[in-house]
């Protein structure tokens, strides 16, 4: 039986970027919310495999509407017999053993949950580059930063937060039912300081609709990201004076994500890295 619910509230990016108060404490009540509802999924064995915000819309156009978690297309039942490796989701949002290609759990949902917290208190990803190679690179290395001076009067209790869901290693990554447990949900560390101004005005210079909505095939993404690593090895080749061995490894994204770090450094001083002009939605199969 299929239960269909009409949600009218909007998206949630539109409702905190039409408010004119918005602080530390209506994020925090946000993503208990979405703690509530993953952590109802994950003791029902669904891993829901692609949150992000455009998949959290309000119930309501109420000012106390109840959060909803849409999107279900790419969810697996845990405890099916299939291990689960598939790498779908949406990079900007997906854990880094996904990008890498190993078996995952519902862990990654909860590092979803991590990016989406860091954007509703800043207003912009914690991962960005416009190169989709560079952009892997950076979640395979959990390579996020609290940067000045957006993050200055956020609280410690909040960075906690995140970066206990934002954690590398999946085995050490906060569970729902531990991250509802931090402070910062559960206690009073969130602060209640207005906000709105700086993460609104993030919010529409990085996810404009026009910029966020393009899905490109993940076959694409692949083929493209093992083209530059290529041409970087031909390169070399030319300029060495010895060749190199040839490898045998099949294309994967780990492997096409394997360019140096300092492909993730600034280009100059002064530089900072660009904001992000697509969203990719990688889908490689069902499992």
């Amino acid at each position: 039986k299929c239960v269909m619910n009409n949600v009218s509230g909007g998206e949630l990016f539109d409702r905190i970027v039409e408010k004119g108060f918005y602080t530390e404490k209506d994020a925090s009540t946000l993503i208990r919310q979405v703690l509530d509802a993953v952590n109802y999924l994950h003791k029902m064995g669904i891993v829901h495999r692609d949150l992000k915000p455009e998949n959290l819309l309000y119930f309501n156009p109420q000012d106390e509407s109840k959060i909803m978690i849409s999107d279900f297309g790419l969810s697996k039942m845990e405890g099916t017999g299939d291990v689960m490796s598939t790498a779908c989701g949406t990079p900007g949002y997906v854990a880094p053993e996904v990008l890498a290609q190993k078996p995952y759990s519902k862990a990654v949902d909860c590092w979803s949950i991590g990016v989406i917290a860091y954007i509703l208190l800043c207003g912009y990803p914690p991962f960005y580059d416009e190169n989709d190679s560079k952009l892997f690179e950076q979640i395979l290395k959990a390579d996020y930063e609290f940067d000045a001076p957006y993050w200055d009067d956020i609280s410690d209790s909040a960075k906690d937060f995140i970066s206990c869901l934002m954690e590398k290693d999946p085995t050490k990554r906060f569970t729902c039912e531990q991250a509802l447990r931090h402070p910062w949900i559960a206690g009073d560390t969130a602060l209640c300081k207005n906000i709105h101004e700086s993460v609104s005005r993030q919010m529409r210079k990085n996810f404009a609709k026009s910029k966020w909505r393009q899905a490109f095939n993940a076959t694409a993404v692949v083929r493209h990201m093992r083209r530059l690593q290529l041409g970087s090895s031909m390169d070399s080749s030319h300029h060495a004076s010895q060749s190199l061995p040839t490898s045998s490894a099949p294309c994967s994204l780990a492997l096409a994500t394997s360019s140096p770090a300092a492909g993730l450094t600034p280009g100059g001083e002064g530089q900072s890295r660009s904001r992000p002009s697509t969203v990719t939605v990688v889908n490689t199969g069902t499992k």
